[in-house]
C-alpha cells in the first residue's frame, strides 16, 4: 500500500472515528483499513490512534497529521484539476465569504451574475461579522476588509473603504456640524456594539490616534439600524464609507470631520494559493476582482 492511500484512509479514519464505517465508505475491508493505521504508525514512530473495545479516539499527534493529510490531498487534488482542466469550464461547489452587509451590497450580485454564467456550479455564501478561518471551514474565497491575520494566504487588493461620521442634514442643520472628535462626547450618537469589537471611535488627530468612546444613548447590533437611526435624524454614527455610500450620493446623509479620518481600510480578495488551481476557484477569483473594482472605481 503506497503513501498516499494510506494517508486517504487516515483522512477517511479522522471524519468517521471508526475502522468499519471507513471501510464501508471506501470499500475496503476492516483489515486493510487497520493495516493502514498500523502502518502510518509504526513509520512515524507515534500513536495515531487510541483503541478501545467500544470506540475509537484520534490522539493529538493523530489530530495533526489528520489536518496535514486533507491539507496535501486537498493540494494534490488542485494540482490534478490545474493540470487535466485550466481551460475546463467551472463545476462543483464553492465556498465563499464576506463581512454582512459589505455582501449584501457587493458580493451578492457578484454571486448571483457568476451562477448565471456558470450553471455548473453551486454557491454557499457566509456573510458573517467574524474573521472565518478559511483552511478549517472550508472556505474557497473570502473578501476581507483590513489587515490579514494569516500571512499564509494569498491576497488581491480591489479597493478601499473609509471609517466616517455621518448624520442626517436636518440633524446638522439643527446641531452644526463638529469641528474636532472631542465634541461628539457631548453630541447625540449612535453606537454600533458588536461582542467580538471594539466600540471606540477611532481618528487621526495631529499624526496621533485618538480614541473615544461617545456615551451613546442609542447602541444597536448592526450597522443598517445605526444607519436607519442616523437616516431619521437621531444623531450622528461612524460607519464604513460603503455601507452609505447610496444615502451620501441622494443627500439624505453628510459626512462630518473628514479631515480627523483613520487611513482606509483595504478590501482584498483572499483565498489559499493551492485552491486556485481549480478552475471554479481561479474563475471567481478572476470576476470577482474584476467587478469589485469596478464597484469601487465608481464609488
Amino acid at each position: 500500500m503506497d503513501r498516499l492511500q494510506e494517508m486517504s484512509i487516515f483522512a477517511a479514519v479522522a471524519e468517521d472515528v471508526s475502522f468499519a464505517a471507513v471501510a464501508r465508505r471506501l470499500g475496503l475491508s476492516s483489515a486493510t483499513v487497520t493495516r493502514a493505521v498500523a502502518q502510518l504508525e509504526n513509520r512515524l514512530g507515534t500513536l495515531l490512534v487510541v483503541r478501545t473495545t467500544r470506540q475509537l479516539r484520534l490522539t493529538e499527534a493523530g489530530l495533526r497529521f489528520a489536518e496535514d493529510c486533507r491539507r496535501l490531498l486537498q493540494e494534490l487534488q488542485d494540482a490534478e484539476d490545474s493540470a487535466a482542466g485550466i481551460h475546463a469550464s467551472p463545476s462543483g461547489s464553492l465556498t465563499i465569504t464576506a463581512p454582512q452587509v459589505f455582501g449584501d451590497l457587493h458580493v451578492t450580485p457578484i454571486l448571483m451574475e457568476y451562477l448565471h454564467r456558470h450553471p455548473q456550479v453551486d454557491i454557499r455564501a457566509l456573510l458573517v461579522d467574524r474573521m472565518v478561518p478559511l483552511l478549517e471551514e472550508g472556505i474557497d474565497v473570502a473578501i476581507r476588509i483590513g489587515p490579514l491575520p494569516d500571512s499564509s494566504l494569498t491576497a488581491i487588493a480591489v479597493g478601499q473603504v473609509r471609517r466616517m461620521v455621518c448624520a442626517s442634514p436636518a440633524y446638522l442643520a439643527a446641531h452644526g456640524y463638529p469641528a474636532h472628535p472631542e465634541e461628539l462626547l457631548r453630541r447625540s450618537t449612535i453606537s454600533a456594539v458588536f461582542a467580538e469589537g471594539t466600540t471606540d471611535w477611532r481618528f487621526q488627530v495631529a499624526g496621533e490616534v485618538l480614541s473615544l468612546k461617545p456615551p451613546s444613548r442609542l447602541s444597536v447590533t448592526s450597522f443598517p439600524a445605526a444607519i436607519h437611526a442616523a437616516l431619521d435624524g437621531w444623531g450622528l454614527t461612524q460607519v464604513a464609507s460603503y455601507q452609505v455610500r447610496a444615502h451620501l450620493a441622494a443627500g439624505r446623509l453628510c459626512s462630518v470631520l473628514d479631515a480627523f479620518e483613520m487611513p482606509p481600510l483595504t478590501v482584498q480578495v483572499v483565498y489559499v494559493e493551492g485552491r486556485r488551481g481549480s478552475s471554479k476557484v481561479r474563475s471567481f477569483v478572476d470576476f470577482c476582482v474584476e467587478r469589485l473594482r469596478e464597484d469601487f472605481a465608481h464609488s
